[in-house]
């Protein structure tokens, strides 16, 4: 017969905690292991299942660290095309970096 563990009260949204609050919360749970060895989206699915709360479907597009890699290409480029004194090509992918760090920044407020 299995027995009845009771689940730690949540006082407030999974995705509003922060990673150290879920790990708190995780490692009272005898069904999740790994918990130190998770990022936040890890624990919080996790959780998720435990507590039978249904997941969203995540949206479509690009994530963060994508973006932060682009913004780190593109300004690879442009120091390249400074150096080369094309001004044209460094002026172009200065503006790309930019524009892709402002979407870094737009997405980062949508899933706060």
């Amino acid at each position: 017969m299995e027995e009845k563990v009771e689940l730690p009260k949540l006082e407030k949204k999974l995705e509003k905690m922060t990673i150290k609050e879920l790990r708190e919360i995780a490692l009272q749970i005898p069904g999740i292991s790994g918990v130190h060895g998770m990022n936040k989206e890890e624990l919080i699915s996790a959780l998720k299942k435990v507590y039978g709360i249904a997941e969203e479907p995540k949206r479509v597009g690009a994530s963060i660290r994508e973006l932060k890699a682009k913004v780190r290409k593109f300004k690879k480029l442009a120091e390249e095309a400074k150096a080369k004194r094309d001004w044209q090509a460094y002026e172009r992918f200065r503006r790309l970096a930019s524009a892709f760090k402002k979407r870094t920044r737009k997405l980062a407020r949508l899933s706060a």
